[in-house]
């Protein structure tokens, strides 16, 4: 223990050092390691409160967070007045379903989150940055809190490079043309933030704009931004003082209601003049009509639209950055040098055009006397063509009648035999039309005997299970088999009645047996890593072998319905766990949508409630049965081809695979029918939620069954495998052949199941 304390003192005076920590808060981070070191048990020391939301002890290799939710933390990279930020290692088993091993996370400091009310809203605004999906706007995760310390923290993308306000102080002033290529990305950012979600950044600064090391440009901090509120806002609470010193327009701090992209306009305006001149242009405390001297890249038309852009009267500023810009780029006009060579040009061509003008006048006169000849030559040619031209015409015009009235019989006799094909045509239409209704006819009687045999039997076996037995045979179990096989409707679709005649189970397809070969090749995973995927996730597909079907078995043609389950929740009572509320998930959803929100054992627990309503021996695939269903016959990556598209399957469409087209961010699940089935008539196969299999998560495929069955023994006992991704995952997460796993006592609002039956 008194090494750890050690090591925490060195770790807190190079922080000290390298300038992150005042001589104040050293000392304070100091005193309460010694404290928590030297204090005797239960004595004094031990009974100081902990303060809400304390940043005291966050060292490097700290594990921080709920205990299934564990991050550990690596490196500072900032501190500020948004609190600290670590890079830090994800530990928990979220990381297994799509986010960076690496993740940023922002520790918020104690004065943001003692308030009851703040923490509310912070988490409020944590959970609506999380559906930014821009390209040049840093994602967010998740939020969680560190019961340790009560510490609250938002899980980001961890980003490599560094900020605009370092690239500043090395690079010094910038050229204008620089300066509008960096924030152009800004601009893209904040309209699609107010455009798609009404969200307002209100801290915009050198320090909130990420240059990566690839050279995109990345927005930080939408942790404060603030969605536009009515009067009627449930929590009608606006963060007065958000912003930065500086940057911050005098309006920001007078709680107003309703936050205005020009908030943003004016701090953007103010970092334009700092990267141009390489000072800020007012000082903290800004007087009223002082303004700073022009900038010398600017001419004066854009030197107004400058002064406009941090005007202090609102009214007066561009209505967006990108309008700020454009305004910029539209009073640039032409350079002096660029006006000497205009006019240089047009002086040339003025001369030029004088020259021209006189050959052409002279060529004018030669051209009419030269064609006066020719017209008296044409005149005596034309008087006698056109005498030779009536003789011509008169002759054609006899030809031409004749020709027409051998037309017009031979018409006649073509439209009298075109009659005669068009009824022939028709009787053999009305005779197909006849027989094929007939067919109808007799399927539907043939379809009406099977199910009223059906009805009948069910009926009957209920009357049998009825009659009253003797004494010696009433403590015999009860007959098994009383339900017949369900019949095949017209759709060739296998329904099952519930036995007390309350519903029916969900739709199933008949899957015959077969033999495929299960994971992926090679050269999949070289277009895999391509599109991002790592060698870790790629490995658990290896070795790719022969697995035989050998019993068909029923499929669900649809994942678990919300409708199938509020019929389960009311039948049973079942309440869920705490991590997603199945019936409001954070997205609309109908009855037709797959459910989310439950864990595996939640699954068991809806396969157990079916078999019992319905007779029926259902399960939850294996994993082996899934991924031929998913296949369909098909060797490729996705079931419709070597790529997928948005068209064909809901994902996070702003990423592509091996060439495919980008797409949509449908941002939450998708009802039943809104894509393509696969050739065996199962839908959903790709992405919107992940599906639960019956197998143990297992690193690879040695020792796996070859038969088909679920794999069961060895492996991590407490997870299962999850198959066909989801609508927030990328692309490559959709392939037929990849695995992923989940703890069996966690739900998620991505992940989902579909049952299967045995066919005896």
């Amino acid at each position: 223990m008194m090494q750890k304390a050690r090591d925490k003192l060195r770790e807190l005076r190079a922080l000290h050092d390298d300038g992150l920590l005042s001589e104040q808060e050293f000392e304070h981070r100091k005193n309460a390691i010694l404290d928590a070191e030297y204090a005797p048990p239960g004595g004094a020391a031990a009974s100081v409160p902990v303060r809400l939301g304390t940043e005291l002890g966050f060292m490097t290799g700290q594990e921080i967070g709920p205990q299934n939710r564990r991050y550990r933390l690596e490196r500072l990279i900032a501190t500020g007045g948004m609190g600290q930020v670590w890079q830090a290692t994800d530990l928990a088993t979220h990381a297994e379903l799509g986010s960076s091993e690496m993740v940023a996370l922002k520790i918020l400091p104690p004065q943001l989150t003692q308030s009851a009310t703040h923490a509310r809203l912070l988490i409020e605004e944590a959970t609506q940055a999380r559906k930014l999906a821009h390209e040049n706007i840093v994602r967010v995760y998740e939020w969680a809190q560190d019961p340790a310390t009560a510490s609250y923290f938002i899980i980001m993308e961890c980003l490599d490079g560094e900020d605009l306000e370092h690239y500043l102080a090395r690079e010094g002033r910038l050229p204008l043309a620089t300066v509008q290529e960096l924030l152009h990305p800004v601009a893209d950012a904040l309209s699609y933030a107010w455009e798609k979600h009404k969200l307002v950044h209100r801290d915009i600064k050198p320090g909130n704009v990420f240059l990566t090391a690839r050279g995109d440009v990345k927005l930080l901090d939408y942790g404060i931004a603030s969605r536009v509120r009515n009067a009627g806002s449930s929590l009608g609470l606006e963060t007065p003082n958000a912003g930065t010193q500086g940057y911050r327009p005098p309006e920001a701090g007078t709680h107003q209601r309703q936050p205005s992209p020009r908030l943003d306009v004016y701090a953007v305006a103010v970092m334009i003049y700092q990267m141009l001149e390489g000072r800020m242009p007012f000082d903290d405390a800004r007087a009223d009509g002082h303004l700073p001297s022009a900038p010398q890249a600017l001419n004066a038309a854009q030197w107004q639209v400058l002064q406009n852009g941090f005007s202090l009267t609102p009214e007066l500023r561009p209505q967006s950055v990108q309008a700020l810009l454009e305004s910029l780029e539209r009073a640039a006009g032409p350079s002096p040098e660029e006006l000497a060579e205009l006019a240089r040009q047009e002086q040339s061509r003025l001369v030029a055009q004088q020259k021209q003008a006189a050959l052409a006048a002279e060529e004018a006169r030669k051209e009419a006397r030269r064609r006066e000849e020719e017209l008296e030559q044409r005149r005596k040619v034309e008087a006698q063509a056109a005498a030779v031209e009536k003789q011509r015409h008169d002759k054609l015009r006899r030809e031409q009648e004749a020709q027409r009235a051998i037309e017009a019989e031979e018409a006649r006799k073509l439209r009298k035999e075109a009659l005669r094909g068009q009824l022939r045509a028709r009787r053999e239409a009305d005779a197909a039309t006849a027989l094929q209704a007939h067919q109808e006819l007799q399927r539907k009687a043939i379809q009406a005997k099977a199910e009223a045999a059906y009805r009948a039997e069910q009926e009957r076996a209920r009357k049998e299970q009825a009659k009253p037995v003797n004494p010696a045979a009433s403590e015999a179990p009860p007959p098994q088999g009383a339900v017949v096989e369900p019949l095949v409707n017209a759709e060739g679709m296998l329904r099952d009645d519930f036995l007390d005649g309350s519903g029916q189970g969900p739709e199933l397809v008949s899957i015959p047996s077969g033999r495929f070969q299960m994971g992926a090749h090679e050269t999949e995973h070289q277009v895999a890593i391509k599109a991002g995927s790592q060698k870790t996730w790629l490995e658990r597909e290896t070795p790719q072998h022969w697995v035989g079907i050998t019993q068909p078995f029923a499929l669900a043609r649809h994942p678990v319905s919300v409708g199938e389950w509020r019929a389960f929740v009311k039948a049973t009572g079942w309440e869920g766990g705490a991590e997603t509320d199945w019936d409001n998930p954070g997205f609309v959803q109908t009855d037709l949508h797959p459910v989310v929100g439950v864990s595996w054992k939640d699954a068991q627990l809806y396969i157990a409630w079916l078999t019992e309503k319905t007779g029926q021996a259902y399960r939850l695939p294996s994993e082996a049965e899934w991924e031929y269903a998913c296949r369909a016959g098909t060797r490729t990556p996705f079931n419709v081809g070597d790529t997928i598209s948005t068209e064909q399957a809901n994902y996070d469409g702003l990423y592509v695979y091996n060439g495919g087209p980008r797409g949509s961010y449908r941002g939450g699940t998708s009802p039943q029918g809104a894509f393509a089935p696969n050739a065996w008539g199962l839908y959903d196969m790709h992405g919107n939620v992940w599906e639960w299999v019956q197998d143990i998560v297992h690193d690879n495929y040695e020792g796996a069954p070859v038969d088909g069955s679920a794999w069961e023994e060895g492996g991590d006992t407490g997870r299962r495998i999850l198959r066909g991704g989801s609508w927030l995952y990328h692309p490559r997460y959709l392939r037929s052949a990849l695995r992923n796993g989940f703890s069996i006592v966690l739900s998620n609002d991505i992940v989902g199941f579909r049952v299967a039956r045995s066919l005896d």
